[in-house]
């Protein structure tokens, strides 16, 4: 399943709380982010029931561009999340939005 960039947005304006995980790489999650548990695709694969999150949990993953975040859901699905959506064309979208984060 996928969340479009607009629809993330409104999502992170109405709610208080959104489990959000960015895959992207260390520095990149240092030099611009939105919040959320950094947990790079790198190191997904060994660290999948270290996500801090519970496996019922609504979770966004996200990234740079969406294909990393992508790979990231694949995962997490075969893992036994059973709730989760990448951010449709990452954050390059979020930034694009007029008003954006």
């Amino acid at each position: 399943m996928e969340i479009s960039a607009a629809t993330f947005d409104k999502l992170l304006k109405q709610r208080t709380q959104v489990n959000i995980l960015d895959v992207r790489e260390v520095i990149e999650f240092h030099t611009y982010n939105i919040g959320g548990v950094n947990l790079p695709l790198s190191r997904l694969y060994d660290n999948v029931d270290n996500t801090g999150f519970n496996k019922t949990d609504e979770i966004v993953v996200i990234c740079k561009a969406g294909i990393r975040s992508k790979t990231a859901q694949a995962i997490l699905l075969q893992n036994g999340y059973t709730n989760v959506k990448n951010l449709s064309g990452g954050l390059l979208a979020i930034q694009r939005l007029p008003q954006s984060l």
